[in-house]
């Protein structure tokens, strides 16, 4: 549909609310959001207003002679992002999008209310605080790479090592949940990847629903009770110091896996929970991508002609922070697959690979066969997942 400068146009229903530097545009029928500065809502009352395009970019003109304002511009980017619901008295065929299917919702508000609240606050942050005081008065507690390894059947690592770990998965996830929840907000669980790892992730597209100021809880609220888990199994340690060997190797078992977890939110270039507290505590809501674009400009073999830098007033100096942080984060990564991953694979292959030549009539043949499989099932599951991704682009 063509627009020109005396088209008038009618939005759909929208709902508006000042957020921390601009302004959260909500999309009511699909429960999407955009943010907008000032000058963008202006336009938005005068459109709802009946103005023509060229009379409303007048008067923006006169109301911000720094800014440059180009209406026609502005409501082809309306248009593109289905907001514009007819055009000349036009109704518009916006392109068929489906609303998220967000629910959970007979999990009772006052369930999540228990779990997140001021006192709890200080629970987390008292265990946080026991936490890093056992592990450094305890140095053999701290989480090695051989720990995961349990059993002398490598056949039995990986399925306790994987229901281990979908279970610390699993709560972690139900603490975002639950404070969603406490809000009152719908929302979901989906599987997802972060690199080669396979992933449980809340949708939390509604939290923009919240202030600024409700919403870093909910960001925080899977590591508050990896924080939980963390000191159960710190304390288990030191009550149980004589008991049983298989239930101390579970809980070695638990304590590497929420401690790489707790450090993988360092690694904020792949928006994890801490990236989002960031973004909202800076008020740069496009942070990665401006940080990405500031990096390929720096690095003149990975900048393209076709990059725009799309970077509010005032936002420079915070994109510039992040990408300082975004290399640590490439570098924790690295750190964490150096120390923990690429040594438990090797230990792994070179305690099974004796196995193979061993015979199908051997213990440690199937041992070695069925350990294998399971790691090609895990693959499977990771492609799958990106195909997922890719396949929705």
């Amino acid at each position: 549909m063509n627009l020109t400068l005396h088209s008038h146009l009618l939005l759909v229903p929208v709902n508006i609310r000042k957020d921390k530097k601009h302004y959260i545009v909500e999309d009511i029928a699909l429960g999407e959001f955009y943010e907008m500065p000032r000058v963008c809502i202006d336009a938005i009352h005068l459109i709802n207003n009946g103005g023509s395009i060229e009379e409303i970019e007048r008067v923006l003109k006169d109301k911000y002679p720094i800014d440059e304002v180009d209406m026609l511009d502005f409501a082809e980017q309306l248009l593109i992002m289905g907001l514009i619901g007819e055009v000349d008295g036009v109704k518009v065929e916006l392109k068929e999008k489906k609303k998220k299917d967000l629910g959970l919702l007979w999990i009772s508000p006052k369930i999540g209310e228990f779990f997140f609240n001021k006192a709890a606050y200080l629970v987390y942050f008292t265990l946080l605080l026991v936490n890093v005081f056992i592990l450094l008065s305890h140095p053999s507690l701290f989480p090695h790479y051989k720990d995961l390894f349990v059993f002398d059947l490598m056949i039995l690592n990986i399925p306790t090592w994987l229901g281990i770990t979908i279970i610390l998965v699993f709560i972690h996830e139900f603490g975002h949940i639950l404070a969603m929840r406490a809000q009152n907000l719908p929302t979901k669980l989906e599987v997802g990847h972060r690199l080669i790892l396979v992933v449980l992730e809340t949708d939390m597209s509604s939290v923009w629903k919240l202030p600024s100021n409700k919403r870093n809880v909910l960001f925080l609220a899977g590591l508050c009770f990896d924080t939980l888990i963390l000191s159960c199994a710190l304390i288990s340690h030191l009550i149980f110091a004589n008991g049983s060997e298989i239930f101390l190797g579970v809980m070695n078992v638990v304590v590497l896996d929420t401690f790489i977890r707790m450090v993988y939110q360092g690694f904020i270039y792949m928006k994890t929970d801490l990236y989002y507290v960031i973004e909202n505590v800076s008020g740069c809501y496009n942070l990665m991508e401006n940080a990405q674009q500031a990096i390929r400009k720096k690095l003149s073999f990975l900048n393209s002609p076709s990059i725009q830098e799309v970077v509010f007033e005032g936002e420079k100096k915070i994109v510039f922070l992040y990408s300082t942080f975004y290399f640590v984060g490439v570098i924790l990564t690295v750190s964490i697959y150096t120390f923990f991953y690429v040594p438990q694979l090797l230990f792994a292959w070179k305690r099974i690979l004796p196995g193979f030549s061993q015979g199908p009539s051997s213990l440690p043949f199937w041992d070695a066969i069925l350990f294998t499989l399971q790691i090609l099932i895990g693959l499977l599951l990771l492609l799958y997942s990106w195909r997922k991704k890719y396949t929705q682009r």
